[in-house]
């Protein structure tokens, strides 16, 4: 192929197979056949490796640069990586390294074909995808999975939750996040995800789920699953984008817990802007829905869904995987962010993380000179300059 010479097959049948140059005056040609009749092995009989043909007969659209051909021989550059060359990659790989010109379009099935043998099949996948499972359970203990199908035993959901994420929401803020993302696969899907932040406010996915549409009974089974690892307490706050889908699953699966409306921007310019947007969320969604003040639980400084849709970019370059190898990437992103994590938080000698560290800083550079005087184990009389109030800290007013 580098030299651009090309072959077709003079002879092939089940025990014997010849090829020779395209040019009937060149002397190139290959013959192979079995070993022994009952043999599945072939040998090289006879080989002449010397091309005798004119240049001219040289062709850089090389008819043996199939898109299979191609397909092998850029594999090695998707192993290890998420996105790997796209087909123009593809392409300028097959004229450098190969001496072929090809379309785009074959560029494309290259690039596809290398995904395959990489990454297998999205048949493959839902093949393994049980036992790929027991094995997670197996080696992450705690870890809770299911898998859901139809009546026809074909796959229909999945739900994926790592033990460690299990056993240390206990520690974090009662606040779920909770989004879909569409994939990009054969089979398309949708990703799901609930997180919640950890001390230092940062991102801590809880669960991952894998569903046909973000529709109420997709929601609805999602929820459940979710429900079964981290309960249903007043609490409890759950933070959406409030799809009607997602709307009525909450409040049919979640009865105690909070629900609440993402929040983007300052009312006032809303108000000023969009007088009608600010009239459907007075008046229609309601403050306690998106405002803290008015929110009934804790909810804390969570008003938008930032920390979902900064998973869905961490993944943005996998959405097109097989589900097992999406699952694969998803496993081995959180084993890093919990191993950097604990190392950082093994070197910490304050008794709060970085972030809140710095965020008390110049709250305690402004309360310089203040008098405090405590009314009773919960609460405080403040003054100080031109401020004066009364703080109570069980309440947090």
């Amino acid at each position: 192929m580098k030299g651009n010479f090309e072959f077709w097959t003079r002879k092939s049948n089940r025990s014997l197979g010849v090829i020779e140059c395209i040019d009937p005056n060149c002397s190139w040609r290959l013959r192979a056949s079995k070993i022994v009749p009952e043999s599945t092995k072939f040998v090289i009989r006879k080989y002449v490796g010397v091309h005798s043909c004119s240049l001219l007969n040289r062709n850089a659209n090389h008819r043996q640069a199939a898109y299979v051909v191609i397909g092998e021989q850029v594999a090695h550059q998707y192993v290890g990586v998420e996105k790997g060359p796209g087909p123009k990659g593809v392409q300028t790989f097959a004229r450098t390294k190969l001496g072929a010109q090809i379309s785009y379009y074959k560029a494309w099935r290259g690039r596809k074909h290398a995904h395959t043998l990489i990454r297998g099949s999205p048949e493959q996948s839902f093949h393994v995808l049980p036992s790929y499972f027991h094995m997670l359970e197996k080696l992450n203990p705690g870890t809770v999975t299911h898998i859901e199908v139809d009546g026809e035993s074909r796959f229909k959901y999945l739900f994926l939750a790592f033990g460690v994420a299990i056993r240390g929401f206990h520690y974090m803020r009662k606040v779920v996040g909770i989004d879909g993302t569409f994939l990009k696969g054969q089979y398309r899907g949708v990703l799901l995800v609930a997180t919640t932040q950890d001390s230092n406010g940062q991102c801590y996915p809880l669960a991952w789920g894998i569903v046909n549409s973000e529709n109420e009974d997709a929601w609805t089974w999602f929820l459940t699953q979710l429900k079964e690892i981290i309960g249903d307490t007043d609490e409890l706050a759950l933070i959406s984008d409030r799809a009607p889908s997602i709307k009525k699953a909450i409040s049919f699966i979640f009865e105690k817990a909070h629900h609440g409306a993402y929040f983007v921007g300052y009312m006032i310019e809303i108000l000023n802007k969009y007088p009608r947007v600010a009239e459907y969320l007075e008046n229609e969604v309601g403050f306690e829905k998106w405002s803290r003040c008015h929110y009934p639980g804790l909810r804390y400084n969570i008003t938008t869904m930032n920390m979902v849709e900064s998973l869905n970019s961490m993944l943005v370059n996998a959405r097109d995987f097989p589900y097992v190898s999406l699952l694969d990437v998803i496993q081995e992103k959180m084993s890093k962010w919990w191993n950097d994590r604990r190392i950082i938080g093994m070197a910490l000698i304050t008794p709060l993380t970085q972030s809140r560290e710095s965020q008390l800083r110049p709250c305690f550079a402004q309360s310089n000179g203040r008098h405090t005087l405590q009314l009773n184990p919960v609460t405080y009389h403040v003054k100080g300059g031109e401020l004066e109030g009364v703080v109570d800290i069980f309440n947090k007013i």
